[in-house]
């Protein structure tokens, strides 16, 4: 009989994986530190933007999560509603504050609109490889579709589920970073303010689904608020990587645009269609979608 991991367990016995997380973490680690340096030292402004859009991100993560306190699970039926809304959320800031800014900019940089048009698609491209290739190697546990990436068996089962949260509010705060590296306010308010009305529903939804998995409701809201502080240390990496502004800028838009519609696409909207409610959700998509591209208009 083949006895349960744990993620210690696993990363001994996957190097590669190992090395993998230990060089993220510390190019993560090294690009914060100098955002941090930009801000307290040098006085620059887009670093301590990226740091405001993250806190807000978290807030409104911690804020969707207190509910699970009081609430029991949703019906089926309302958590796919809530789900499809976050989703059409995260489309339209991807198209709206990302992918439309990422063009206007490498227009901006190429004499050639389809080689711009080109550097924009490679970007997209780019976010989507990126969450693929975390999605690989790294194990982690989804709502209703189960385990995905390297099989295996792990003993404190919670943690699958807590590096699913990882992968989804990295690129989430990459965005909003990256959203103000050129101080532009039309652009990184309106998708700031995307990102934490859909972390709300979603929120909830998190701690939730942690509820069904045997541990306490406490521990749960807890580890559901604690997710969200990824969205500060992702927006934080996300200005760093585009600190020097020039091609880096359109490319890192059209990169975090990517990796948004790979969540959407490929994790929440199949998520909300197992369940026999796709009406419902198809419904709270467009209406989440609707909900930012007025918002959008509003605040650009």
């Amino acid at each position: 009989m083949i006895q349960p991991l744990t993620i210690a367990d696993y990363a001994r016995r996957h190097k590669l994986w190992a090395c993998f997380c230990a060089l993220f973490f510390l190019i993560v680690f090294f690009s914060c530190a100098r955002a941090v340096y930009d801000i307290l030292v040098l006085n620059e402004k887009a670093p301590l933007y990226a740091l405001g859009a993250g806190m807000v991100g978290f807030a409104a993560t911690a804020a969707g999560s207190i509910p699970g306190l009081f609430m029991n699970k949703l019906s089926d039926r309302t958590e796919d509603l809530m789900l499809g809304s976050a989703a059409g959320m995260m489309i339209a800031a991807a198209f709206f504050s990302l992918l439309m800014p990422a063009l206007e900019a490498s227009d901006k940089l190429f004499a050639n609109e389809w080689l711009s048009m080109a550097w924009v698609i490679f970007g997209i491209f780019l976010g989507i490889v990126f969450l693929l290739g975390i999605n690989a190697i790294t194990p982690h546990e989804h709502f209703e579709s189960g385990a995905e990436g390297p099989e295996i068996q792990v003993r404190d089962g919670i943690w699958l589920f807590v590096l699913a949260i990882i992968i989804h509010n990295v690129p989430e705060g990459m965005a909003m970073g990256i959203s103000f590296a050129a101080e532009d306010m039309q652009i990184g308010v309106p998708l700031t303010a995307a990102i934490a009305l859909q972390d709300l529903p979603e929120g909830l939804a998190v701690v939730l689904a942690l509820c069904t998995t045997n541990i306490s409701r406490v521990k749960a809201v807890m580890i559901g608020v604690l997710s969200g502080l990824m969205e500060p240390i992702g927006a934080l990496f996300g200005v760093s990587l585009t600190a020097q502004l020039g091609y880096a800028y359109p490319l890192g838009l059209a990169l975090s645009a990517g990796a948004m519609f790979f969540v959407v696409f490929h994790e929440v909207i199949p998520e909300t269609h197992r369940r026999g409610h796709q009406t419902a959700a198809t419904l709270g998509l467009m209406f989440g979608f609707c909900l930012l591209m007025v918002l959008d208009r509003g605040l650009g």
